[in-house]
């Protein structure tokens, strides 16, 4: 199979992201169409010119299906450089990423950056097949080249006897989505102190002077015009699950529905209907306004003598993520929506809404628009405390990149810390897969043993809940 044929599978169509410019185009960086070329650069420069390997520089990786190699040519054809990425281990893909293989034709070194352009080129095409760690070791001449690119120097090393330093790139795909959509809610909310004493940070707040828990959510607008029946839908799912993680059991659901019209409104509420029907909710009423921009919010009621709170963890509980891994993609939000319930039955619907009601861990929270590493940021942050996030140990499904498991909605997602019952979770599947530590923000852990940032800090800047 062409080397160009299997990065398709990858989705790393990258010849939008780097034709390199100097006034005019003077190569152009695209997935190689046969490797016979950059394989003789390789041999040329490491073996011939370098020294650095006898005989031939090639190794396991090249032989990986799932290795990508970027090439640089010029107008004419002619291969200018190389570079190869791929997935560091020879099991399923945790979204570890490697660069190496770095080269250039020494005819045309220097002058066009054909060397900082593939490296750039590896970067983005690396990130576009879910990497959330990607690392090159280079040799020691090249560091500062590297460091002036973004990339972060981590130690020195040697290899074929000579000074190498591994670097790494700073994937900041996780930090980017918490600051989206949950950095600014501290300065927002500030003075509101939402959810009360204790429960400041949950999704669902304590109503004062009695066992109701409140719940409240908009949905995207662009969502409701575009899939207003799976919108109405996803508007049941998430109050639903914003009740089960504080262990309440749901007692009715109001809605508000904009729509340009009552066919557009029919769509939402037709969703709407099938969720509460599938939940066992009734809908207790709400709003419909026709002739206006789509819009839809709706609030769910539950009941809990006992809530769970999301700020109950502290540093030492270990975390669990329990999961429903079925369905797929869904159409039109690949890597951002996982659908896990449309199409399950209601008896296994209620039994994973009810897990953590039967299971009473110290702290609970439903994986939200922030993802698995940002909501985990969240219960941290709430409970006064920072997280690591073992990479390995995180349930996936094979259709997901690691990259976009970790910041998608994933349907039905519950992260609990702390000591728990044994409870059943219908069709989702449990695993321990971190802790709770000192300090703030969200590491993930290599099976390596290294760590990376994911969150630097506090998600929400609403500190914790007690």
């Amino acid at each position: 199979m062409l080397e160009g044929e299997r990065c398709g599978q990858w989705g790393c169509a990258v010849t939008d992201l780097v034709p390199a410019l100097l006034g005019a185009p003077r190569f152009l960086i695209e997935p190689a169409r046969s490797l016979t070329d950059y394989h003789r650069l390789r041999r040329k420069v490491f073996v011939d010119e370098q020294g650095l390997f006898a005989g031939s520089d090639l190794d396991d990786r090249d032989g990986d299906a799932r290795t990508i190699v970027l090439e640089a040519r010029s107008s004419d054809g002619a291969l200018l450089g190389g570079v190869r990425l791929g997935p560091v281990s020879d099991g399923p893909d945790i979204g570890w990423w490697q660069g190496g293989r770095l080269v250039v034709d020494p005819a045309v070194r220097g002058a066009q950056r054909i060397g900082p352009a593939l490296v750039q080129a590896a970067c983005a095409a690396a990130e576009q097949a879910g990497a959330l760690r990607f690392d090159a070791t280079v040799q020691s001449r090249f560091r500062r080249m590297f460091e002036r690119l973004g990339w972060q120097p981590v130690r020195a090393v040697t290899v074929a006897g000579r000074p190498h330093h591994l670097m790494r790139w700073p994937v900041g795909r996780i930090a980017g989505l918490a600051a989206a959509t949950k950095n600014p809610l501290g300065g927002l909310l500030d003075g509101l102190n939402p959810g009360g004493a204790g429960f400041v940070g949950d999704d669902g707040a304590p109503v004062p002077g009695s066992d109701l828990i409140a719940a409240c959510d908009a949905i995207l607008p662009s969502m409701v015009e575009r899939d207003p029946d799976w919108a109405g839908w996803c508007a049941v799912l998430v109050n639903l699950n914003d009740l089960a993680a504080m262990g309440a059991e749901p007692v009715g659901l109001l809605n508000a529905v904009g729509a340009r019209d009552a066919t557009a409104a029919a769509k939402v509420l037709g969703g709407l209907r099938r969720a509460a029907e599938a939940y066992g909710i009734p809908i207790l009423g709400g709003h419909t306004q026709l002739g206006v921009p789509a819009a839809l919010s709706a609030t769910a009621l539950g009941r809990a003598a006992a809530p769970v709170p999301g700020g109950g963890g502290r540093v030492g509980h270990r975390v669990r993520l329990t999961v429903d891994l079925g369905g797929g993609w869904r159409p039109g939000y690949q890597g951002r929506q996982w659908d896990s319930t449309s199409w399950r039955e209601p008896g296994e619907l209620r039994q994973m809404q009810g897990f953590v009601a039967a299971a009473r861990p110290a702290a609970a929270k439903d994986v939200s628009m922030a993802g698995i590493a940002g909501t985990l940021g969240m219960l941290a942050e709430a409970s006064g405390c920072g997280a690591v996030l073992d990479v390995d140990a995180v349930p996936r499904p094979a259709a997901a990149t690691m990259g976009d498991w970790l910041t998608c909605f994933p349907g039905f997602a519950m992260l609990t810390t702390g000591p728990q019952r044994p409870a059943p979770t219908g069709p989702a599947v449990t695993a321990e897969c971190g802790e709770l530590i000192a300090g703030t923000g969200v590491s993930l852990r290599w099976p390596d043993g290294e760590t990376t940032t994911a969150v630097p800090g506090g998600v929400t800047g609403m500190g914790a809940a007690a």
